[in-house]
Formats: structure tokens, sequence, C-alpha cells
């Protein structure tokens, strides 16, 4: 088993009111990803294989990153679909999506709570499922050879957080929440099973100058 870094995607479209708008980066997000980048090269971070979603946020991150690798793309490791859900639970259970960022931290366990509670019809694929196919392939990823990088989305790190972890669904609506752009999340192999040894890391955005890139949403 190799050690697994996930990186969340730079910032993407914030004023989105759809899967389709939301995925692209924003200038920040661009400049996000080529100071990470920047970052693993000074360090001399070795990394052997990268993966990433099939998403354009994410493969925008990993372009901007400039690994020299050629990135495996799997769409096991596309984010969940919060927009869709938000309608579905706005029409099906009568509750209205935000219409201010700050409402999303609470509006987000609800959807949550609903889809692991199978309460969403809407709903693109069941909470089981996903659990499923994030377990699947970062199994997959983690019998390769050699140090691996995968850039994703936040609500697929929390979810892999609450796989080996053994978090409640409400305690993942949190870490979720928390996951910074550009963020790195690292397990290690212990004892036969993945530990999470690295979560929320930003080094690349700790200069003073770029305080500003710590961005959630």
């Amino acid at each position: 088993m190799s050690h697994i870094t996930l990186i969340r995607h730079g910032q993407a479209n914030t004023h989105a009111k759809d899967e389709a708008s939301y995925d692209q980066l924003s200038a920040l997000g661009h400049q996000q990803a080529a100071w990470l980048g920047d970052h693993m090269r000074a360090t001399h971070q070795h990394h052997t294989r990268l993966y990433t979603g099939t998403l354009r946020r994410h493969r925008e991150t990993a372009e901007g990153m400039a690994t020299g690798m050629e990135a495996t793309e799997d769409a096991r490791l596309n984010e969940l679909e919060y927009f869709t859900m938000a309608q579905a639970l706005e029409a099906e259970h009568g509750i209205a999506a935000p219409s201010e960022p700050a409402e999303f931290v609470h509006h987000f366990p609800k959807v949550l709570k609903h889809w692991q509670d199978d309460r969403l019809e809407g709903a693109p694929e069941r909470f089981g499922d996903f659990e499923t196919r994030i377990r699947d392939a970062l199994a997959e990823i983690g019998q390769g050879t050699g140090p691996a990088l995968v850039v994703t989305s936040g609500g697929l790190i929390a979810m892999t957080m609450r796989l080996h972890l053994g978090l409640e669904v409400q305690a993942m609506a949190n870490v979720a929440l928390a996951i910074m752009n550009t963020s790195m999340h690292r397990l290690h192999p212990i004892g036969g099973t993945w530990s999470p040894v690295m979560f929320n890391a930003v080094p690349h955005l700790e200069h003073p100058d770029r305080h500003h890139a710590q961005t959630h949403v």
C-alpha cells in the first residue's frame, strides 16, 4: 500500500447556482493551483502517480500544478452533486436552497442527512453508492506502486475521513465545510488500514500576502 495525498481543487465559480456553471476555476483558483505546484517542487515532494476526477475543475487544478505527470481520470473521484440535491430537497421537502453564502453552512448538513436517509428521490446517486465508489477507487489507487496524488473535491475528501474515522454524517458535514481550496490531506497505510496523517494543509498559502487565498468556497 502506498500513501495517498488528496487535494481539493482550486476555488471554483462562487456565484454558481447549478453543477455546470460551478465546474470551472476562478482566477484565484488557477493561482492557488500554481502556488501549490510551486510549493511541492520547492519542497521536493515525490509522487509517481496522478489521478483526478473527470470534472473540469479537477483537470484545471492538476494542469495548474504542473506536476509533469499525466493524469489518470476516474469518474469515481467526482464530487457529490450538491446543487442537484439542493433542488430536490426544495422540491420534495420545501427546504429552500441558500440565497446567501452564509446560509450554506446550515443547509449542507440538511442535504447530507436527507441523502443518507434515502429521502431524496431526485438524488443522482444513493449515499451508499457514493461511499462505495470512493472506497473502491482509493483501494485501487492504494495498491499501485509509489506515492499518489489525487485531485478531487471537498465532499469526497470528507467522505474519505468519514470512512476512516467513523464519522457520523453531521461530523462529515463539518469536515467538508472546513476544507480549503487546494488543501492537502494524506492517508498512510498503518497496520494494514488507511490512517489520516494530514488534514487541510495549505503551506503554500501561509505567507501573509496569501492569506486572502485561504478560501473555502
